[in-house]
Formats: structure tokens, sequence, C-alpha cells
């Protein structure tokens, strides 16, 4: 199993910038992807942005391109997410997954593991 612990969500005002983090820990040899997903109430969860512990590229969606940053630190087995001007449509509560696939995917299908999320509030 693996386990992801998210942290580093908050109340923003709109502007602002907040940085995530995700810790994963447990049999993690084998995670090819990471990723972070989101999910605003009454909405479906979307993805955010991927990235590889292999490098490569990241991939982000594009309503977040410019603006959100996915990083990576492999001897922590941590990945962050920057994300900065931050606007009230990115409230909402973001996941951290993990996936043993071998390339990176904006499914959550794809993804095996999942944290508990942690909350984003971006006020006007």
């Amino acid at each position: 199993q693996v386990q992801l612990v998210e942290s580093g969500g908050g109340l923003v005002q709109a502007g602002g910038s907040l940085r995530l983090s995700c810790a994963a820990s447990g049999r993690t040899l084998g995670i090819y992807g990471m990723g972070w997903f989101r999910q605003a109430p009454g909405k479906e969860r979307e993805f955010v942005a991927t990235i590889s512990w292999a490098g490569g590229s990241p991939n982000y969606a594009d309503s977040v391109k410019g603006r959100f940053t996915i990083s990576r630190d492999n001897a922590k087995k941590t990945v962050y997410l920057q994300m900065n001007s931050l606007k009230p449509e990115d409230t909402a509560v973001y996941y951290c997954a993990a996936d043993r696939g071998l390339k990176l995917s904006r499914s959550d299908q794809a993804y095996e593991y999942w944290g508990q999320g942690t909350q984003v509030t971006v006020s006007s």
C-alpha cells in the first residue's frame, strides 16, 4: 500500500499564493506518476497537474497553466503544487494521487492511491 498525505491548504485572497505538499510513504517502489486533482462543491473531480518521479515534462490543465507549478523531491518522496495568482474558481478540495502506470495520465481512473484531500479556499 501507498499512503499519501497532503498539507498546505488554507484560506487566501484572490491573487495570493499557496503551496501544497504531498508526502508519499509505504510501498512507493514502482510508482510512476503523481497527480493533483481538485473537486469543488457540486462538481466532479477534475485534473490539475501531473508529474513523473522519473523526470520529463509535467502536464497541466489549461485552467491552471501559467499559474500553478508541480514539482517533486525524490529524496523526500514529496510532490508540491505551487499555486500563484489564485482565483475564487480555484476553491476546491485538492487531492494528491499516485499511479503505477507507465505514462502520465489526466484521468483520475488511472490513479490507484489517493490522499485525504486538503481544502483551498480563495476569497474574492
